[in-house]
């Protein structure tokens, strides 16, 4: 199958060892003995990280097509203009928010806050809209305040997920895919109007249509939609990789708090968000834990730094959040489009 430009990165053998660049103007190293991030760090004073970014795409797609994520630090970037304006030398266009599933806010063009939750909860690790039909490729994150305490992105290689779940498991999901149910107008979570960027229910059906989910009007001008998804993507590279929502939109999954607040006043049909098997039947506790468990055993963090740039490979490397003390502001990026098509067998 014939696969898009975004998504056609090829991977170069992976580099261990820290060295300078041919050039000499970056310094490429790890965290502590830490698998990834890479750190990208200037080598001299003075460097324009947009135009280097520019005209070394090719270490870029390397480096996240083999680690998954490259962490820049100390390039002096200070504003949302120059985030954006690296993120496009790297990467290609900025993409919009589509099918939303969490509140951001918009700060210029197509950048946005990350996730606006309240500091004290966390956010389980995820890979960014795996639930859609079209998804970004890369995803990047720029820490424009860095938290008082606290406020990491963990982030997790999701080929070494893939191999923490057990054969029945993947083989019992790969078989079934699957079920995103969702709920809107229920007066928690995000409207129809705000999930789709639209008030006309005919344009809500067309998208619908066209990314394969099922959609039901419900009394009251509430929206349920069901969509099937995969569980393992097939990354240009070649890797094998658990790419997915099932575990994130599980019940079971929010804050013992908040689970009991859902359970409570929704009956499951109704919850603003669940998942399945993809023949509907329910996941079992046990298998939703060992999925948790997969995540957090590969789990890495880091202190965020004013000024740091974080970019993924949104299929290889799942990120979250951890609760944090403010100030903390980090801006977010989509890039590189890319559909479950170009990356299923």
């Amino acid at each position: 199958m014939e696969r898009s430009v975004a998504c056609n990165i090829l991977p170069s053998k992976q580099r261990r060892a820290v060295k300078a660049s041919e050039t000499d103007l970056i310094h490429k190293s790890y965290l502590d003995g830490q698998r990834l991030p890479v750190v990208v760090e200037p080598g001299i004073h003075q460097i324009d990280l947009a135009r280097w970014a520019e005209t070394n795409r090719d270490f870029v797609d390397a480096t996240l097509a083999n680690v998954g994520a490259i962490l820049f630090r100390n390039f002096k970037i200070a504003n949302v203009t120059q985030f954006e304006s690296v993120i496009k030398a790297a990467c290609g266009e900025l993409l919009k928010y589509t099918e939303r599933s969490s509140p951001r806010s918009q700060v210029a063009g197509n950048v946005f806050t990350s996730t606006d939750y309240p500091a004290g909860q966390s956010i389980f690790l995820h890979t960014e809209q795996s639930y859609n039909y079209t998804f970004p490729l890369r995803i990047a994150f720029f820490c424009l305040t860095e938290p008082a305490s606290g406020g990491e992105t963990p982030i997790a290689d999701t080929r070494r997920v893939l191999k923490r779940i057990r054969p029945e498991t993947r083989e019992r999901f790969e078989r079934l895919g699957y079920l995103y149910v969702r709920n809107f107008g229920s007066g928690i979570g995000l409207s129809w109007e705000e999930a789709f960027q639209t008030s006309d229910r005919k344009e809500v059906e067309r998208h619908c249509r066209t990314s394969q989910i099922d959609f039901e009007w419900l009394p009251d001008g509430r929206l349920r939609t069901k969509q099937r998804r995969a569980v393992v993507a097939y990354h240009p590279s070649g890797a094998e990789a658990w790419f997915n929502h099932l575990t994130f939109f599980h019940v079971t999954t929010l804050e013992p708090d908040v689970r009991t607040h859902m359970l409570e006043n929704f009956r499951e049909e109704d919850l603003p968000n669940n998942t399945y098997y993809g023949d509907g039947a329910p996941i079992e506790a046990e298998v939703m834990d060992e999925l948790r468990g997969a995540y957090l055993a590969e789990s890495l963090s880091f202190p965020w730094r004013t000024g740091d740039i974080l970019l993924l490979d949104n299929v290889l490397t799942a990120h979250g959040r951890a609760p944090f003390t403010a100030p903390r502001k980090v801006v977010v990026a989509m890039t590189s489009p890319c559909s479950w098509p170009e990356i299923s067998k």
